[in-house]
């Protein structure tokens, strides 16, 4: 399909694509994303299309192998955490009790001031060395190591003083002459 003497007049297809990946994924916004991959992948492989041959058929078979080649990966992906799923559940059954524990620890982070919350935060969950944290923040490495130990005092204090989660119990809860 020649256009002004190109041969490899990709716009002039565009139509088709939509229209096929509509029907194919049953979603504008997934089909306007299958088209953009198969553009990506046509231009990547300009140099395989023979000049002559029928551009838009050969649109046509990119846009359609990129379609099967994200179902292979939705249902590959669905399968691990089908599997995942399946092997947390067996692993770890819910409890109330670690929830609510866990939110306490997550508040009393959240409630550490902010220089201490983000040095331990860049040490401890980012992984950053000492070094690289402080180059981070700006700050001198035993400044930052002084805000961590700080963060990490009052965790441990928070820790200490804080009840336990225990069994709920009912409290009040009615006549108190009883």
């Amino acid at each position: 399909m020649e256009r002004k003497g190109r041969t490899f007049d990709v716009l002039g297809q565009l139509g088709s694509l939509r229209r096929y990946a509509r029907s194919l994924v049953h979603n504008a916004d997934e089909a306007e994303d299958l088209v953009h991959d198969a553009l990506v992948k046509a231009y990547e492989r300009k140099s395989s299309f023979r000049r002559g041959a029928n551009l838009r058929t050969w649109l046509l078979s990119i846009l359609h192998n990129a379609h099967i080649d994200r179902l292979r990966q939705t249902r590959s992906l669905n399968r691990r955490h089908e599997e995942a799923a399946a092997e947390f559940d067996q692993a770890l059954p819910a409890s109330q009790d670690h929830a609510v524990r866990l939110k306490q620890v997550r508040d009393a982070f959240f409630n550490l001031p902010e220089e201490q919350r983000e040095a331990l935060h860049l040490v401890a969950i980012e992984d950053l060395s000492y070094q690289e944290a402080a180059s981070a923040l700006g700050i001198p490495v035993g400044t930052l190591m002084s805000r961590i130990a700080r963060a990490r005092a009052s965790l441990r204090d928070f820790e200490n003083t804080s009840p336990t989660v225990s069994h709920l119990r009912l409290i009040g809860g009615g006549n108190e002459n009883n």
